[in-house]
């Protein structure tokens, strides 16, 4: 099968309210092959829907973000999403992994974990100060993953109102236009940049200060705008789709009584249950950072042409019944965990044991929460890359 064969269909499926995956997807995922779509702006592409596909898409060497440079990407925005590390193929891509690899690993994440536990305990003591009901994003669900990615980075955070702003104007798939756009990439560059100037004449422990370090250390290594963008990449990602994914969660939990009574009762199944959680809640409201193929490329049923893109569904291909059977169940009793929600490959989730400790600490902080419940209904995020209330309301029992 070719491009030749197939009809393009719009895309993306998802909604944006709610965090239900399309039932186009699971139509897609049926059909022979991948299926053609077209975004609201860029070329048709391929779109792998099924866990195979998409896991041979994502970590095959044959497949090139940085081929997006000069392409018309698939993109549901009109301006051009962030690029730097993200648009990179090794080796450029692994020669600045590697700067901020080290201060990720499982062992470094692990040494944080009490101070992640001492925060999420702290937010909900506070919640307990000021009273229920209160926003569950805003008194928790921001400041946990904003509190730890500034310390971790060395960013002020007390100017987390700041960087959400420019976050969501990076994320937004609203029409902004361009001196808008413009603007906020060029205000929050400014700010890094200034933030970069001050840890090189004040170097600190932070994150910041080692990739400056490594920087004078050998110059070809990292360059200027490299060394802000890496910045500026660790502060969005470390803290916007964590900030998301844990209203997500507690959503999910708290309209399934039963699933959240089993985790009260069993604290030991947290890790389990986020690993689930990941696979269960499809984050994104599309699919993004379409692969390019090198060379003429078979993925299953259909062959891919040389510079045809393709986009990978993570949310339908964690839904795969051939993969997970019983796909549309939440279960914390799940032999195989490897599920797509932190990406695979070369571009796999650089943060994924810092997002998987906060989440897990998250979550042991809110089990606290005695007799914890929605008080209203989520006001959800719209024209967003990622889904997931913008304000959820939550009570519970005062003691």
């Amino acid at each position: 099968m070719t491009a030749a064969d197939q009809r393009v269909q719009d895309y993306p499926f998802n909604r944006p309210e709610g965090l239900d995956l399309a039932p186009a997807y699971g139509a897609a995922r049926t059909a022979p092959g991948m299926i053609r779509v077209q975004l609201p702006f860029g070329e048709p592409a391929w779109l792998a829907t099924r866990y195979d596909d998409a896991r041979f898409v994502l970590g095959d060497r044959r497949f090139s973000r940085a081929a997006s440079v000069d392409r018309d990407e698939p993109r549901v925005q009109f301006h051009r999403g962030p690029g730097g590390i993200l648009a990179m193929d090794p080796p450029d891509h692994t020669r600045l992994r590697v700067l901020v690899a080290s201060a990720f690993t499982v062992r470094r994440v692990e040494r944080l974990r009490p101070r992640v536990r001492e925060i999420a305990d702290g937010l909900v003591a506070d919640m307990r100060v000021a009273g229920s009901p209160t926003d569950l994003v805003e008194a928790f669900a921001l400041p946990l993953p904003v509190q730890v990615i500034c310390e971790l980075l060395g960013v002020p955070a007390e100017d987390r109102h700041l960087f959400r702003a420019w976050s969501d104007g990076l994320l937004s798939t609203a029409a902004l236009t361009a001196e808008e756009f413009a603007r906020n990439d060029q205000e929050l560059s400014a700010y890094m940049a200034g933030l970069v100037a001050q840890r090189r004449e004040e170097p600190a422990d932070d994150l910041m200060s080692a990739l400056i370090a490594a920087r004078a250390d050998d110059v070809e290594r990292l360059t200027e705008r490299e060394l802000v963008e890496l910045c500026i990449g660790v502060l969005v990602a470390g803290h916007e789709t964590t900030a998301t994914q844990i209203p997500n969660f507690a959503h999910v939990l708290l309209t399934r009584p039963d699933r959240l009574a089993e985790l009260r009762a069993d604290p030991d199944l947290v890790p389990a249950a986020v690993e689930e959680l990941m696979r269960f809640v499809p984050l994104g409201a599309t699919s993004a950072f379409a692969r390019y193929a090198t060379e003429d490329v078979q993925v299953g049923a259909v062959l891919v042409r040389e510079g045809d893109p393709v986009l990978a569904a993570i949310g339908s291909a964690n839904h795969d019944e051939s993969r997970f059977p019983d796909a549309g169940q939440l279960r914390f009793d799940r032999e195989s965990t490897a599920h797509l929600g932190f990406g695979h490959g070369a571009h796999h989730c650089l943060g994924a044991a810092l997002a998987r400790v906060e989440l897990q600490e998250a979550l042991r902080a809110l089990l606290a929460l005695p007799g914890l419940v929605e008080a209203g209904d989520p006001v959800w995020k719209t024209q967003m890359l990622v889904r997931g209330p913008r304000t959820l309301p939550v009570a519970w029992e005062e003691q």
